[in-house]
């Protein structure tokens, strides 16, 4: 059984609707850098973890909240970053 960190429960209907590059311009704003692009979907790192963001528009809620439980960000912080 996996137990998840507290600090990464994301409530997926307090998500704001975001594209891709907002989310990519929010992550660098918190300290990841863009590592490579494949097609429409930019990996990026910090550290040894990395995130692969999705350049659409919007990206879908549930893909969103693994992003943000990946680099273990609230709803409310990534608000404040973008």
């Amino acid at each position: 059984m996996h137990r998840r960190r507290r600090s990464a429960e994301v409530d997926e209907h307090k998500l704001p609707v975001v594209g891709g590059a907002a989310v990519v311009r929010a992550l660098e704003r918190a300290g990841w850098t863009k590592h490579s692009q494949v097609g429409s979907h930019i990996k990026m790192t910090r550290g040894g973890a990395h995130v692969s963001v999705p350049l659409h528009d919007p990206v879908k809620r549930g893909t969103l909240a693994s992003i943000l439980r990946s680099v273990e960000m609230t709803a409310d912080e990534l608000r404040q970053l973008l």
